[in-house]
């Protein structure tokens, strides 16, 4: 047909204009038939789509959005993927892809229509029939409620009713009806919130690399009942909530809203955002050397362990509010710092110097400066000191609990006490004492501050005093010290002269020994020589010994003659000596008295000197020889013969001289005796010889 019409043959292509708008007309018709009339629509498999009723023989809505019993408005079932017959005369479809949340990513659920939320509640409750909202019907029948979800989107694709929920990621809001403008800027509001927060991530917890501490997260629950009276924490309630990742459980065990004591600690945790806001703080580190004291603002009221007698405070056990009786030992800790407080104490000596120019690394003694002093002498030196303690970790808690820190510690206590025992020290002591009995000094103040440092719970281990000094620039006090500087160099040199003298007598041993060593083969030979010449020595000694014998035997027999012939001339003289002495007695009493023999003895004295003298009898020159008397005149020996006879004749007593001078003849005699027997005994030796 056509290609006769192409070529003119037979009608013309106006005769078939008719028919074309037949089949136009009816394909129009069937297009509204099908589409239109009957509502013929194609759903894709990711798709889903919202109908919407126009009208309907049950009536409008009237409180509600979602119509669950054919009422005229949004219905609760979607249209999944396939092909569906909806009148566009009673139908609106709402068609549009199904809802993705990429991996590691977190979604938040705005509903439109349910049930208004309890006073106590910012959430809507979750669901579970529901089927994380992908049932409206569900979650609308058993008591779903409108407003801002506790329940959440992880990752996955979701076939969600968009009339009833509101999907707010990261980057878009999830609806069908964007016309209400107040409502659009509402969940906007609420988006930028939630990426203020970095909601839609997971809650991460790790210990960076650059991090010198571990984080921990203190969580805070802005849902549910609140905290009860005198609280400022909430308690923990378990396990049983997964760590906050499941709101509904959390609540159903009694969960309350406020800063949480439990907290979370390394993991991934898909948390609400909206439920619970996490704060990160890093761990509690009691590194080595320290104990934590705990200082907890949560709990019941405990009961005092310290006893009846311990009146500066109570320690309390494990939670309860107050300084707990157990501290934590070295280590790391995921402690809330917001339910309670750690207090470092070292346990390893602390050194505080009371030293303004000297600060330790631990900063207790930054306050601290020279005790100012006054000697006995009236000086005002400053005396720096230092002092070592030591806190028992078991004792910790009771230095916290009474001093509330160790910085309290050393300005308020410590720093009075030891400046003030020094103080009371220096007033007893002269400013040399000081010095030079520093030693003592020290001793003694460890032992008397031992016992009150003990009523501190505390240790003293060591005092150390240094040299006072004058911070007013006072001369007297550093020419004191240069005199004692002077004193010490002054015994520095006597030792060091001693040790010189020992040095230079050391030398000289050493000389001495060289000496000897160099000598030793001369010294050989002359111990060699010795031994010769006492052996020839010890011959003739011999040889002598027997000669000597034989001279003592000589000389005995010599000596014993000698002997005879003294004692024999010593018995001849002492027998003429007596006979004299009996003749001069018998002569005596012939003369008719000793001094008549005397005057004989004399006379014949005198005429022997003259016959001797062959001088005249009668000198020509007459010379007194006499001494003189009584009345002063001269007395010669003539005249003293004749005084005697006159004296004699007159029967007066002769004078006791010449009973001396028989007496003095006697003992001549025996005398010239004795000599003559010593010189016997002498004799004797020397014969012996």
């Amino acid at each position: 047909m056509f290609k006769h019409v192409l070529y003119g043959g037979g009608k013309g292509l106006t005769d078939y204009i008719p028919l074309i708008i037949y089949v136009v007309l009816g394909l129009i018709f069937l297009y509204l038939f099908i589409f239109q009339f009957l509502g013929l629509r194609v759903i894709n498999s990711n798709e889903v789509a919202v109908v919407e009723k126009w009208w309907s023989l049950k009536g409008s809505l009237k409180d509600a959005i979602i119509a669950l019993n054919g009422e005229a408005g949004y219905a609760p079932d979607l249209l999944r993927g396939g092909i569906h017959f909806k009148s566009v005369f009673m139908y609106k479809i709402h068609r549009y892809p199904l809802i993705t949340i990429p991996q590691g990513q977190i979604a938040y659920i705005f509903a439109r229509d349910g049930q208004p939320l309890s006073p106590t509640q910012t959430l809507g409750k979750v669901i579970k029939e529901a089927n994380n909202f992908q049932s409206v019907r569900g979650f609308l029948q058993n008591g779903g409620q409108r407003g801002p979800q506790r329940g959440i989107l992880r990752e996955g694709t979701y076939a969600i009713n968009l009339s009833q929920f509101i999907v707010i990621t990261p980057t878009e809001l999830k609806m069908i009806d964007s016309t209400r403008r107040q409502e659009r800027q509402e969940l906007q509001s609420m988006q930028n919130t939630l990426r203020e927060r970095g909601a839609f991530g997971p809650v991460v917890i790790m210990a960076e690399r650059d991090q010198t501490a571990d984080l921990m997260g203190i969580v805070t629950v802005h849902d549910g009942l609140p905290l009860q009276s005198g609280e400022i924490i909430a308690p923990s309630v378990g396990e049983g909530h997964s760590s906050y990742q499941d709101p509904e459980m959390f609540l159903e065990l009694g969960g309350r809203r406020g800063k949480q004591i439990q907290v979370l600690t390394d993991g991934t945790y898909y948390i609400n955002r909206l439920f619970a806001t996490v704060e990160f703080k890093p761990k509690t580190v009691v590194p080595i050397g320290f104990v934590g004291v705990v200082v907890s603002f949560f709990g019941t009221e405990g009961k005092d362990v310290t006893g009846e007698e311990y009146r500066h405070g109570e320690l309390v056990a494990i939670g309860s509010k107050g300084v707990l009786e157990k501290p934590l030992m070295p280590g790391k800790y995921a402690f809330n710092t917001d339910a309670g407080k750690v207090v470092l104490v070292p346990t390893t000596n602390i050194i505080l110097k009371w030293n303004k120019s000297e600060t330790g690394d631990h900063k207790y003694d930054e306050n601290l400066t020279e005790v100012d002093i006054i000697t006995k002498d009236a000086f005002e030196p400053a005396l720096p000191l230092s002092v070592v303690m030591h806190i028992d970790y078991r004792q910790a808690p009771w230095v916290i609990q009474r001093f509330g820190d160790i910085s309290m510690l050393v300005n308020q206590s410590l720093d009075p006490l030891v400046s003030a025992y020094f103080k009371d020290v220096a007033q007893t002591k002269t400013l040399i004492e000081l010095i030079q009995e520093r030693s003592e000094i020290r001793e003694r103040a460890v032992m008397e501050m031992r016992a009150k440092f003990i009523k501190y719970n505390l240790q003293l281990e060591e005092v150390l005093i240094g040299t006072p000094r004058s911070l007013i620039n006072d001369p007297m006090i550093e020419n004191i010290l240069t005199q004692l500087r002077e004193r010490q160099i002054a015994e520095e040199k006597k030792v060091t002269y001693g040790k010189q003298q020992q040095a230079a007598e050391s030398e000289k041993s050493l000389r001495e020994a060289q000496a000897t060593a160099e000598q030793q083969g001369l010294l050989t030979k002359s111990k060699i020589q010795i031994e010769v010449e006492r052996n020839s020595g010890a011959a003739m000694a011999s040889k002598a010994e027997q000669e000597a014998n034989q001279i003592v035997a000589l000389a005995k027999a010599n000596a014993t003659k000698v002997r005879v012939e003294g004692e024999a001339e010593a018995s001849k003289e002492s027998n003429v000596g007596l006979a004299k002495a009996q003749a001069i007695d018998a002569q005596v009493r012939a003369y008719g008295g000793a001094e008549y023999r005397v005057m004989q003895e004399i006379a014949d004295k005198l005429a022997d000197a003259i016959k001797n003298a062959k001088v005249s009898v009668v000198p020509s020159t007459v010379v007194n020889m006499g001494s003189r008397d009584n009345d002063g005149n001269s007395e010669n020996i003539v005249e003293a013969l004749l005084k005697l006879l006159t004296m004699k004749q007159l029967g007066v007593e002769l004078p006791k001289v010449a009973n001396k001078k028989i007496e003095e003849v006697k003992k001549e005699e025996v005398k010239k005796e004795e000599v003559k027997k010593e010189e016997v005994k002498k004799e004797e030796p020397k014969s012996a010889k």
